[in-house]
């Protein structure tokens, strides 16, 4: 088994504008939607064909966090987050997640899930759940992982109709939603909403929020329903009820059109601040505040140093616990930025902890700081890559630099006479590609 992000096998349609392909090879190719050749073959434009697999290569980059898969991150503790998979061959119980390296490394040829992303996880391969199975790349593990939480996503069974993805009873694969808080993913038409139009998208279908909370994670964090309507993701902004009909102000404007700023949850923070710093001018001196227990001391202990201290006051202003909230569980859409809203006081704090979602106040614990850190991996990537590429280049000697520079100019005569040839209504199979090349290793042979 080997985990990768395939490119379908397409033909590819090559047509120049003028006939010519130019004295530098750098001639407009005529722009080709995607479509069928007599034989019903899919066929793409070049452009097309490279565009796909620079999307699907950003794609695998997002999903692995900028991870090679060199090693086991088994060393590294239980992570904040990472890609993990899942082995059935090994583990069909589905209680033991692994590392995007021992996947490859160890579990090839077997059946493993891809579980996209995973909190606070240390990878099992080879612990006491894979009986007489060792890891290959890091063989001393404890017998167990104890602060690892498995779901049935585990057996690769997802949202509450407890369905395999892809399921083989649907000819088309719906869209999922992953829950921020127990990260199971569910259809749209089972999270308990009355039409899926209720969930916040743009004219485009692109969705409005940054995370999701399912209904029965809404339950726990049902304290949210006081906070300013700017944490709510345009569309879905509930309101907390209690019988004395206190609810926090939104001290935040909104554009005309309803759509939110950006930095608009960082403000709301900083404003409630001062609205809850006026009810109490005797404000204490900032205290140190340990954050999480249990299977979130690892997360706590690090959280990015802007929550490190309590606030004096409560942001909330009102007495939550005294409050009535609905009782009525609800799906949540939450904004950009919402976890910058929530508070920080000693009461809070000790709140999140007791009902472990610490983790809520850490920024990279979301799914959108992931993708951020990996897309700037990516692009150091790239960047040493090409610097590798120039180097490897001025390092060759002369005769070597001109046998590559004489290929490149062979390979670009070649094409050009390869596209003149070529009828432009027709697609260009693999069969005329390869032929292509035979052609030019010819020539280099009679040189």
């Amino acid at each position: 088994m080997t985990i990768c992000y395939s490119v379908p096998c397409y033909s590819i349609l090559l047509v120049s504008k003028s006939g010519d392909f130019g004295s530098d090879c750098h001639g407009d190719l005529r722009e080709m939607a995607a479509n069928l050749d007599d034989d019903g073959e899919q066929t793409v434009s070049i452009n097309e064909y490279l565009e796909s697999i620079e999307e699907e290569e950003l794609e695998a980059d997002l999903v692995l966090g900028g991870d090679e898969g060199d090693e086991c991150t088994y060393s590294k503790g239980y992570m904040k987050r990472q890609a993990i998979f899942s082995c059935l061959t090994c583990t069909p119980e589905g209680n033991a997640g692994i590392c995007t390296a021992c996947c490859l490394s160890c579990h090839d040829g077997h059946e493993v899930l891809e579980l996209w992303t995973k909190r606070n996880f240390r990878c099992d391969c080879g612990n006491s759940k894979f009986g007489e199975f060792s890891c290959k790349l890091s063989p001393n593990k404890d017998v167990e992982n104890t602060e690892n939480s498995y779901n049935h996503n585990f057996k690769g069974l997802y949202c509450t109709c407890n369905r395999p993805y892809p399921d083989p009873d649907l000819e088309e694969q719906v869209e999922m939603i992953q829950c921020c808080m127990c990260e199971d993913w569910f259809h749209e038409e089972h999270i308990s909403l009355s039409s899926p139009n209720e969930i916040p998208r743009d004219e485009e279908g692109e969705p409005l929020y940054e995370d999701f909370i399912c209904k029965a994670c809404s339950v726990v964090c049902s304290f949210l329903t006081l906070y300013p309507k700017t944490i709510w993701a345009a569309g879905r902004q509930p309101v907390a009820a209690n019988k004395n009909k206190v609810v926090v102000e939104d001290i935040l404007s909104k554009d005309e059109d309803g759509k939110l700023d950006n930095d608009s949850c960082s403000d709301a923070v900083q404003k409630d601040h001062l609205v809850a710093g006026a009810n109490d001018e005797a404000a204490s001196d900032e205290k140190k505040s340990i954050v999480g227990e249990g299977s979130e001391s690892n997360a706590s202990s690090s959280l990015s140093g802007s929550i490190a201290s309590s606030i004096p006051t409560c942001v909330l202003v009102v007495d939550w616990m005294a409050a009535s909230l609905d009782s009525e569980s609800k799906p949540l859409f939450l904004s950009k930025n919402w976890r910058d809203a929530l508070c920080r006081c000693d009461k809070c704090l000790d709140m999140y902890k007791q009902k472990h979602i610490s983790y809520l106040l850490d920024k990279e614990d979301s799914i959108a700081e992931y993708e951020k850190n990996a897309k700037q991996k990516r692009d150091e990537k790239l960047q040493q890559r090409e610097g590798a590429e120039l180097n490897f280049f001025n390092n060759l000697g002369h005769v070597e630099k001109m046998e590559i520079l004489n290929g490149i100019a062979d390979f670009k005569d070649e094409f050009r006479s390869f596209l003149g040839s070529v009828d432009p209504s027709k697609a260009i199979t693999a069969a005329d590609v390869k032929q292509m090349f035979e052609n030019l290793n010819n020539k280099r042979r009679r040189v």
